[in-house]
């Protein structure tokens, strides 16, 4: 065998042996590299959610999901909607004006909203996450003021929404509830997570 035939027999091995190697290189770094992009189900998540409010009547709450958070969409009736300025004095911030949770330009007006009958907030305490309970009823109950207008109650600690989402004074809630952007394509649509803006 001659020096010739040893080098020619290495040198065709060593590029059987490259050509296998880069073969499952690519082989391991497609599916690596397709991990950063996201899934469908991550598309998804933070999409936006186009809702139907035609059959919800004044009074009534419907909640949808949106980036993994309760999006409550209240009906509000004339009388919740004449309450409202009410509970001012008794507000923390009642001009939405804390920018922790910003409120978009068309919510920062007394209903925090832009149609006044719909509310359109994110369902969770600005404390510790909770989700609060409803507490339309107006009057006296347990845990809530004897002129209590109607809003939210956050169980866990005592914190006290009124109909707008605004937190009172004195309560463990730093924040007003969150307004997520939102528009309407309809009066019977509603689109949560866009906005004209957007």
């Amino acid at each position: 065998m001659s020096d010739q035939q040893v080098d020619h027999g290495k040198r065709t091995w060593l590029i059987a042996t490259g050509c296998a190697g880069a073969v499952g290189g690519v082989a391991t770094a497609v599916p690596f590299v397709s991990t950063f992009t996201p899934s469908e189900r991550a598309k998804a998540a933070g999409a936006a959610v186009e809702v139907d409010v035609s059959g919800l009547k004044p009074g009534e709450k419907m909640t949808v999901e949106w980036r993994g958070k309760p999006v409550w969409i209240v009906r509000r009736t004339k009388e919740q909607l004449d309450a409202l300025t009410k509970n001012d004095p008794q507000l923390a911030d009642p001009n939405s004006d804390r920018k922790a949770y910003p409120t978009p330009d068309y919510a920062k007006n007394g209903y925090r909203s832009i149609k006044p009958e719909y509310l359109v907030v994110v369902g969770i305490c600005s404390h510790l996450g909770c989700s609060p309970s409803d507490k339309f009823q107006t009057g006296a109950q347990p845990s809530l003021p004897d002129d209590w207008n109607g809003g939210f109650l956050c169980p866990c600690h005592g914190s006290t929404f009124d109909m707008a989402g605004r937190v009172f004074k004195n309560k463990p809630a730093p924040d007003n509830l969150e307004v997520p952007p939102h528009m309407y394509l309809s009066d019977a649509k509603l689109v949560i997570g866009e906005d004209k803006k957007a």
